[in-house]
């Protein structure tokens, strides 16, 4: 057997790649299913009418995808310049952090300024955190995946300090968590009836202008060139470590926006199970939509609906909730094969 490189990839290819992966992923979930003793048909079809069957089903998938768009957003813009940032998670909550502070009554504004105000501050503190990380890559050649990864934990330690400590909300009756956002700092819903807020069409707004840099600026230029070929980008006169530490930044501050959606449009509040592991699922997610700022949308969609449809999925056929797991795994697992074989093919010898 012998690997080699195609010498040319269509786009139907390109195309068929991740609905490919998808395919594949239902199939070994498949087996998963019997094993655990469920018909394998109604099981699928017990999880698509959970997660967009009805409206509230639907409205909680879109809510779910919300943060890992943002998340999505922050892994793949990153990773477009080989700065492998693992640490949407802590990104995340110092986002939530920062809209904490500021936004349960430090500051009050009309909530026109005060919610553009609380986005901005979260998406400042989701970047900042990354000055540590992408300064020890870029200047003493420290692996960015170890230092972002580890940074999750101190960040989360610092949470739980704070909401069991000088932040605990006295009006909680004892449970851990900070006080509550201001009402002129909450991101309205969407609807009268249901949990979908604002933060979703923001979201949606940010994957189209995270695109919009990708394709029609310098800065975005820059970025695929150094993730492409750092050498040939210096040589051409982009300064590497520039375009790294500038992406880090946004990058950061995308995973800052989605603890920002969460407290100010979701909860109302700062609790340390704010996040189910968002940052974490925002690489499958990015990897799931090959790295493209507007794929990353139906991705997103398409792993929350995993989520919301394998809950009502379990309650009707028994089948454990971690199923959801498997399959986001899986189907990472199958995009990663997929892509191999679109850039590459297999010669039997």
């Amino acid at each position: 057997m012998q690997i080699e490189p195609r010498l040319h990839v269509s786009p139907i290819r390109i195309a068929l790649a991740p609905i490919t992966a998808i395919l594949a992923t239902m199939a070994i979930c498949s087996i998963l299913i019997v094993w655990a003793g469920a018909p394998v048909l109604s099981s699928w079809a017990l999880m698509f009418k959970g997660a967009i069957g009805s409206r509230f089903a639907l409205t909680e998938t879109l809510t779910r995808s919300t943060p890992l768009i943002f998340t999505g957003l922050a892994v793949a813009i990153a990773f477009r310049s080989k700065f492998y940032n693992i640490g949407a998670e802590g990104q995340l909550y110092c986002g939530a952090l920062a809209v904490t502070f500021f936004g349960t009554g430090l500051i009050t504004l009309p909530p026109y300024l005060m919610i553009p105000f609380l986005m901005l501050v979260g998406a400042v503190a989701g970047g900042a955190i990354l000055i540590v990380p992408v300064l020890l890559k870029t200047h003493l050649r420290v692996d960015e995946v170890v230092t972002t990864l580890l940074l999750n934990f101190i960040i989360l330690l610092m949470v739980n300090y704070l909401i069991y400590g000088p932040w605990k909300d006295p009006m909680a009756m004892g449970w851990p968590q900070a006080a509550s956002i201001i009402d002129e700092g909450v991101i309205p819903t969407m609807l009268s009836k249901g949990r979908l807020h604002y933060g979703f069409v923001i979201a949606i707004i940010a994957a189209v202008l995270v695109w919009a840099l990708m394709r029609f600026t310098v800065w975005g230029y820059e970025i695929k060139a150094v993730g492409l070929n750092a050498a040939a980008a210096a040589f051409s006169g982009v300064s590497i470590n520039a375009t790294i530490i500038r992406t880090a930044m946004i990058s950061g501050g995308l995973a800052g926006l989605a603890g920002v959606s969460e407290v100010a449009g979701l909860k109302g509040y700062l609790t340390l199970d704010l996040s189910p592991g968002f940052g974490y699922t925002g690489i499958a997610v990015a990897m799931l939509a090959q790295l493209h700022p507007l794929a990353v949308i139906p991705a997103a969609l398409f792993l929350s609906g995993i989520y919301v449809g394998s809950d009502a999925m379990s309650r009707a056929v028994n089948i454990p909730t971690y199923i959801a797991d498997v399959i986001v795994g899986m189907s990472v697992l199958a995009i990663l094969v997929s892509v191999m074989l679109t850039k590459y093919k297999i010669r039997w010898r």
